[in-house]
């Protein structure tokens, strides 16, 4: 937990923010809804797979330290059972409102705010660094080697337990599909050449199974 605070506190520093007792409260709330019990792949796990992506290729950035907030924001709020881009949009706005309580000038709120929202469809505009790195890190669990795919894709089937199998199936497979009918996966050059296959080929492969007809059990 101080790693991750510790790294909060840096990225809102260099963004801007004051270094007063208020900020370490506000990355304390942040990182407690990372830990909902209800999340088994949104988590805390996920953050920082995140941010370490960011890290990596923070000179790719034109705001890097705004990439981060935006990481640590993007799914602040995350109810399984809301629809459409609701936990995006309900992101955004806890952002907002967190950010000005740490003390963030106003055109670095609107920045984070912004770039949160494009974790709902992940389509940046070429021209878009800072949206290209956040997107680029939000989707690099697709181009996991298989096990590990297959292990993000079982943990998201935990966070959807309340939907029935036919449903969760439909649901998934039109995710799936539309991530399929971006033009890219990865925007960042380096992150293209290493990954854009290999997600392609994870995505569709589960999205093959998804649309088989489910094994009946076996009878005893």
């Amino acid at each position: 937990m101080a790693d991750l605070l510790d790294r909060w506190r840096a990225a809102a520093r260099g963004s801007g923010a004051p270094d007063a007792a208020e900020l370490t409260l506000v990355g304390a709330d942040l990182l407690a809804r990372w830990r909902e019990p209800h999340r088994h792949y949104h988590d805390a796990h996920h953050l920082t797979a995140v941010l370490d992506v960011v890290d990596a290729h923070a000179p790719a950035a034109g705001r890097p330290d705004l990439v981060r907030l935006a990481a640590w924001c993007h799914d602040a709020v995350y109810d399984p059972r809301a629809g459409g881009d609701a936990n995006e949009r309900d992101s955004a706005a806890l952002a907002g409102t967190l950010l000005v309580r740490a003390g963030l000038p106003a055109d670095a709120v609107a920045e984070v705010r912004r770039l949160v929202l494009l974790t709902a469809g992940h389509a940046v505009d070429p021209a878009d660094a800072d949206g290209a790195l956040l997107c680029d890190a939000d989707l690099a669990i697709l181009a996991a080697p298989p096990e590990a795919y297959d292990r993000y894709a079982a943990a998201i089937r935990r966070e959807y337990a309340h939907v029935p199998e036919p449903a969760f199936r439909a649901g998934r497979a039109r995710v799936l599909a539309g991530l399929l009918a971006l033009p890219a996966l990865f925007r960042l050059p380096p992150l293209a050449r290493r990954w854009e296959s290999r997600a392609r080929a994870n995505l569709t492969r589960e999205l093959s199974a998804l649309r088989r007809p489910p094994t009946p059990p076996a009878l005893s």
